[in-house]
């Protein structure tokens, strides 16, 4: 079973029905395959063999889905990576997965070309690209559904990427989740990708896909777009972060807007408050789908339903357990707690990830007794619906984005003047968190916040920089030396917004 073969059949059944267009270009089904096929023949032409991975390090555009299909067709696995990536970090990508090939749009193909030292670097738009798809099709074969599709790099909490193996099956059974909890999809919709494809955006478009539907690409997000799109075609679904929602919930002009073309905002990757989804559904009605899951279970492991956003003990939770998901919630020793008791999120099904990427050692601690170990805190009550709580690794959400504090601390530590340093998260009303680098410097030495903000820019991605730095005389610690975060927590609380 090949996810691109059931694209092609959707080719076949509705060749003239409009399936990928963003501001430069739109392809009917029929093109978008025709031309993921022949550009698996230039990823064969090149030397590339099933199982080989392929790095996407692209802006928002309707190559992505192209490229996604002809490694599909092709037997290879797509490396999607956020394009808001330092090339540090893309280069780590390529060197733990094992690349072959990196495509890029041009912009970031130009920052990325040093590493084509490592790896052949082509850049769409240019006529190597065209050259690679004018090589003869090559058709999808079926392949086992256990064939790796996507390798979805989701930071950890050392604060190196680790790859979680998706395969055809988990992307399939994510796709028919979509189905049985959120809406049946069919042709003549639109799904709108305004959030970065290479995450939530883009897996999500596959129920999409494979039932015939147009996508519609954003560079990016944009409020007058998003709506217009919303005015102009039909049955309109798309994904939002809490800050996308947040953004249009407060925008003056989307209270004038015309929603009745929308269908579905689905949402998730981040903390949402109550307020904010009472403005929504003031606005949008029961059009609202919230979803909880991770890379490592790609957005599938709790949901709550559209008729369902009526009260305010639903609205803060994070819904019941997804069709053909088992979740529990667990103590220390893996037992499972009773109803209301605060423990481990953990979940079992054909949407967990396969592992991490040649990371045995993680794979030991995560998917231990069969079960997907989330990380995060929360409780079941007596009738399934689960509340996230808190979460055991100290992983910031901003604007929809991992980040995770070790990565940055990192490099703040190689300041030479800084001592020691530690981040956390705090709320904000917009990107649900900001990051907040409490600084301790050398006896005697000043820290300059610019000096520490060109430190984080050389190494990490622009998103991840500290929004505010605390410069202090030390940080409290436990009996055993361990910085106690809920304690900087409090102290960020006093910070002026």
């Amino acid at each position: 079973m090949n996810l691109a073969s059931l694209v092609f059949d959707i080719a076949r059944r509705l060749p003239d029905a409009p399936a990928v267009a963003d501001d430069r270009q739109s392809w009917s089904y029929r093109e978008l395959c025709e031309r993921a096929a022949r550009l698996a023949g230039g990823f064969r032409a090149m030397g590339l063999v099933p199982g080989d991975r392929v790095i996407l390090s692209l802006e928002n555009c309707a190559e992505f889905f192209e490229l996604l299909l002809s490694c599909w067709a092709a037997g290879l696995c797509a490396v999607p990576a956020n394009a808001r990536l330092h090339p540090r970090e893309v280069e780590y990508i390529a060197e733990n997965s094992g690349a072959r090939l990196l495509v890029a749009t041009p912009g970031l193909a130009e920052t990325l070309a040093p590493l084509d030292a490592m790896l052949p670097v082509v850049s769409t738009q240019t006529a190597r690209y065209d050259a690679l798809a004018a090589h003869d099709a090559v058709a999808p074969t079926p392949n086992s559904p256990v064939e790796r599709a996507w390798l979805f790099y989701t930071s950890g909490t050392t604060g190196r990427p680790k790859g979680a193996v998706l395969t055809h099956r988990t992307l399939l059974f994510m796709s028919q989740c979509y189905y049985a909890d959120i809406d049946r999809v069919g042709p003549g919709e639109t799904h709108l990708c305004a959030a970065p494809v290479s995450h939530g955006a883009g897996l999500y478009a596959l129920p999409f896909l494979l039932q015939g539907a147009r996508q519609i690409v954003l560079p990016h997000f944009d409020l007058g777009d998003v709506l217009d799109i919303i005015g102009r075609h039909e049955l309109v679904s798309m994904f939002a972060a809490p800050t996308m929602l947040t953004r249009l919930v407060h925008a003056p002009q989307t209270a004038s807007a015309d929603l009745s073309r929308l269908k579905t905002i689905y949402y998730g990757g981040g903390p949402m408050y109550v307020a904010d989804l009472e403005r929504a559904l003031a606005i949008f009605g029961p059009r609202l789908y919230q979803l909880y899951g991770q890379g490592e279970s790609p957005m599938t492991i709790t949901g709550l339903q559209q008729h369902l956003h009526t009260d305010d003990r639903r609205l803060a939770s994070a819904g019941y357990p997804r069709t053909g998901c088992l979740v529990k919630v667990v103590d220390d020793a893996d037992a499972e707690l009773p109803p209301g008791e605060i423990g481990e999120i953990v979940t079992k099904g054909d949407c967990v990830m396969e592992g991490y990427w040649q990371n045995s050692d993680a794979n030991a601690e995560t998917l231990r007794g069969g079960w997907l170990h989330t990380g995060d805190l929360g409780s079941m009550d007596a009738d399934g619906l689960v509340t996230l709580r808190d979460r055991s690794k100290d992983m910031i959400i901003s604007g929809g984005s991992n980040i995770y504090p070790r990565e940055i601390e990192e490099v703040l530590l190689r300041h030479p003047d800084v001592v020691e340093a530690s981040v956390i998260g705090r709320p904000h009303p917009e990107w649900g968190e900001e990051v907040v680098a409490f600084v301790v410097a050398r006896a005697g030495a000043s820290v300059d916040d610019a000096a520490l903000d060109r430190l984080c820019l050389d190494y990490i991605a622009r998103f991840k920089r500290p929004r505010r730095y605390r410069h202090v005389e030390s940080l409290p610690k436990n009996n055993y030396g361990k910085v106690l975060k809920t304690e900087l927590r409090r102290l960020g609380e006093g910070d002026p917004a």
